[in-house]
């Protein structure tokens, strides 16, 4: 009868371990999406805020430069504006996984919405790298000038906006990782 016992103590102090393990998992996965949203968010408003105007020999000729002149960085917008509401909505949910133990479906369907909302931000984000190569480095044989030299608040604006989003790949990566070591615990 005692043995049977201690075989119920270890099991419970098993089970609260994977709890507790389980619970410091949740709230750094809450933690990240917070992180990854206030990435996508600030991404998406630099990018869209981002213009800058030059003179060319008088003050009636002007260059200017906008990020909805290029479709690559429009897209790079809605892809970065469309993951910063994925991650705002699926809060509540990451909540949940902090108070419930029990939440395996909900993590199994988090983790194939994670894995659509990376593919869709890097997407977007390699898009935008491309257009900022060219806006850097130009290419001599298709005639695209390096417009960096002349505008180069604009180039360093998308640059950032660029690296914030490329951020935000890597920790919506680490939750994907995260919720299949959450899962692969339970069992």
């Amino acid at each position: 009868m005692k043995s049977g016992q201690a075989e119920i103590a270890e099991t419970s102090k098993g089970i609260k371990k994977r709890g507790l393990m389980s619970r410091k998992i949740a709230i750094f996965e809450f933690i990240l999406r917070i992180i990854a949203f206030f990435n996508t968010i600030s991404s998406a408003i630099l990018m869209a805020t981002t213009n800058e105007t030059l003179p060319f020999f008088t003050q009636f000729i002007r260059f200017h430069a906008d990020y909805n002149d290029l479709p690559a960085l429009t897209f790079f917008v809605v892809a970065n504006a469309v993951v910063s509401g994925y991650l705002i909505l699926t809060l509540p949910l990451a909540f949940v996984h902090i108070v419930k133990n029990k939440t395996e479906n909900s993590r199994i369907l988090l983790i194939i919405l994670d894995v659509a909302m990376v593919g869709l931000l890097a997407s977007g984000a390699a898009s935008a790298a491309d257009i900022v190569y060219l806006a850097h480095n130009g290419n001599n044989n298709t005639n695209w000038f390096a417009v960096c030299q002349q505008f180069n608040s604009f180039c360093e604006r998308i640059s950032g906006s660029l690296i914030g989003s490329f951020i935000a790949v890597v920790l919506l990566i680490l939750l994907i990782i995260l919720s299949a070591i959450a899962i692969s615990r339970r069992h």
